[in-house]
């Protein structure tokens, strides 16, 4: 979408939602935030009174657009278990790929900010009810969606280090022993 169509609020956020991703919170300074924005002081500090209450509502946005895009992803893979590789590789390829955004936001923010913390804890509860959605019913849905968030993780860092194909391999490994131990009925 064109920015100049965009309020000024949200052309704030935007621009601090791909800066903060790509570059790292800390990284990115409140005065480049305002002149990629295109704003001025006075209205960048009127929507976001400080720097701590952009990084909450990139936080919000980014939750608002990734757990969509990961669902409709899934969709198209197949919706199942076996989806969540696929659907891992298809974000891994994206240009613009730079790890788990709430993980970053955690390992940079630390418990430094308790509003970090519940943003990240939310995002990963909303993310272990999906995967619970794809695990059979005759299961302990709630832990082996916990162990897959976990994996998935361990997948997503493990990519940002640059050894995508290794993340993947790795975690396709799990899956594949979680249907193998799976018992046959």
């Amino acid at each position: 979408m064109d920015q100049t169509k965009l309020s000024a609020r949200e052309r704030i956020l935007r621009t601090a939602h791909v800066l903060f991703y790509r570059e790292g919170i800390r990284s990115t300074g409140v005065d480049r935030i305002i002149a990629e924005a295109g704003v001025t002081k006075v209205t960048f500090y009127r929507h976001y009174p400080s720097k701590n209450d952009l990084i909450v509502a990139f936080l919000d946005y980014r939750h608002r657009i990734w757990m969509p895009w990961f669902q409709d992803a899934l969709q198209r893979h197949g919706n199942n278990l076996l989806a969540i590789a696929p659907v891992l590789q298809e974000w891994f390829a994206d240009p613009s790929f730079r790890g788990c955004a709430f993980i970053n936001a955690l390992g940079e923010m630390g418990g430094s900010m308790p509003e970090v913390v519940h943003r990240v804890n939310q995002h990963k509860a909303e993310l272990r009810k999906v995967i619970e959605g794809l695990l059979p019913e005759n299961c302990d849905r709630e832990d082996w969606a916990s162990a897959v968030a976990m994996a998935i993780d361990g997948a997503v860092v493990r990519a940002e280090w640059g050894e995508p194909t290794e993340a993947l391999h790795g975690f396709n490994q799990l899956i594949e022993g979680v249907y193998c131990l799976k018992p046959q009925t």
